[in-house]
C-alpha cells in the first residue's frame, strides 16, 4: 500500500513538496488545503490534486471563484497516513490539535518552534531520530544546507567549532512586501543568530556561532563558512568529501557561476522546475584550509531545499525506508544531484 500523504498549505513549500510526493513510487498525494481561493488553488485542480478548505467558513468562496473542492481538511487529515504542514509559521503550532484529534503523524516547517514537536529533523543528520515520532520538524532552509555540510565534516574530520555568516535574502520573489529595498542590516543585531541554536536541535553537542545580514535580494541565501576541524585535511580531501554527498554540488571552477543568479540561470537551463535547487551549491574554488581551519562559500535556495528533506520525513515518521534507501529514492525520483 502506497503511503497516504495530505499536504495542509499550497504556498511556495507545498506546492513543491506535493509535486515531489506525486513522483514517488511508494506514496500516494491525497489532497492539499488552501485557506483561500487563488491562482495556486486554481494550480492544484489544473494538477489534478484533489483540493481541499482550510478553514470551513471559505467554502462559499471557493464555490464563489468556480473551484471545485474535496471537502475540509478535517476530511483530508482524517484520511491520510501522515500531514505535512506547509503552513505559514506560527499556522502549523494552531493546526497540531486538528493533527491529533484525528492521530495522524505530522511534517511540520523550520519556521515552527522546536518545542512544538518531538524532533527536529534533517535527512543527513538525523533521520532514524524521527521514526514513529508524532510531530517532526523539517528544519529551515539555511539549517538543511548547514546540516548537509556540517554532518559529514563531523563524521570524517571533527568539528573543534563552527563559525557562520550568513547574508539572507529579504524575501521570496513572490513577497513583495518583504524587505530591504535599499538597505543591508544584521538580522538580528544579538547574537547569536536563530541559526546556531537550530543546528543544534541536529546536533546537540556542535559547538556554532552563527550572525545573519539581510540584504535587498530574492535569489538565495549565501553563508561565509569557517570550521575549525579536529584534524589537518588536505584541501583537495575536503572537496572530494563535498563532492560525494548526494545533495551538495560543487560549482566548479571556470564554470562563469559567480553568484546566485548564475546558479539560478544554470537552474533554468536544466530544466529544473521552478529553476528550484535542491542542493548546497559550494564554490569549489572557496574550499581552502589553513591548518585545521576549514574556508568557503555556499548558496541555499530557501524555496526549495527542503522539499526533499520533507519527503524523506515522510519514510522515516512511518519506518518504511532507512536513510541510505529513503535518500537515494527520492534524489532518483526528483532528479537531484547536478
Amino acid at each position: 500500500m502506497s503511503i497516504q500523504v495530505a499536504v495542509n498549505g499550497y504556498g511556495t513549500i507545498g506546492k513543491r513538496v506535493a509535486d515531489a510526493v506525486t513522483l514517488q513510487p511508494d506514496m500516494e498525494l491525497i489532497g492539499v488545503a488552501k485557506t483561500r481561493p487563488n491562482h495556486e488553488a486554481e494550480l492544484a485542480v489544473e494538477n489534478g490534486y484533489p483540493l481541499y478548505a482550510a478553514i470551513e467558513d471559505r467554502i462559499e468562496l471557493f464555490e464563489e471563484a468556480g473551484i471545485d473542492l474535496a471537502g475540509t481538511v478535517d476530511a483530508m487529515v482524517e484520511a491520510a497516513d501522515v500531514v505535512v504542514d506547509a503552513c505559514p509559521s506560527g499556522i502549523g503550532a494552531e493546526n497540531k490539535s486538528l493533527y491529533e484529534a484525528h492521530d495522524t503523524p505530522a511534517l511540520y516547517q523550520g519556521g515552527e518552534d522546536a518545542d512544538l514537536v518531538d524532533v527536529s529533523f534533517n535527512a543527513r543528520g538525523n533521520f532514524e531520530a524521527a521514526t514513529g515520532a508524532d510531530h517532526v520538524r523539517v528544519v529551515s532552509c539555511n539549517t538543511t544546507g548547514l546540516s548537509r555540510l556540517l554532518a559529514p565534516l563531523q563524521e570524517e574530520y571533527g568539528v573543534e567549532k563552527a563559525r557562520i555568516t550568513l547574508i539572507r535574502r529579504g524575501g521570496d520573489p513572490a513577497q513583495s512586501g518583504r524587505g530591504p529595498i535599499n538597505d543591508i542590516l544584521p538580522n538580528p543585531i544579538g547574537l547569536p543568530s536563530h541559526h546556531g541554536p537550530d543546528v543544534n536541535t541536529i546536533f546537540p553537542d556542535l559547538d556554532i556561532d552563527t550572525l545573519g545580514l539581510k540584504v535587498p535580494a530574492t535569489l538565495m541565501h549565501t553563508h561565509s563558512v569557517n570550521v575549525t576541524l579536529e584534524s589537518r585535511p588536505d584541501t583537495d580531501d575536503v572537496r572530494e568529501l563535498l563532492d560525494d554527498q548526494t545533495r551538495t554540488f560543487l560549482v566548479p571552477e571556470g564554470s562563469g557561476i559567480d553568484g546566485a543568479g548564475a546558479l539560478k540561470e544554470f537552474a533554468m537551463d536544466r530544466d529544473r522546475p521552478r529553476a528550484d535547487i535542491w542542493e548546497n551549491c559550494i564554490w569549489a574554488e572557496s574550499v581552502s584550509t589553513e591548518g585545521s581551519d576549514l574556508y568557503l562559500f555556499q548558496a541555499i535556495h530557501q524555496e526549495s531545499d527542503v522539499v526533499p528533506e520533507n519527503v524523506d520525513a515522510i519514510r522515516a515518521v512511518l519506518g518504511t525506508a532507512d536513510a541510505e534507501e529513503s535518500v537515494e529514492r527520492t534524489n532518483e525520483t526528483m532528479g537531484v544531484g547536478f
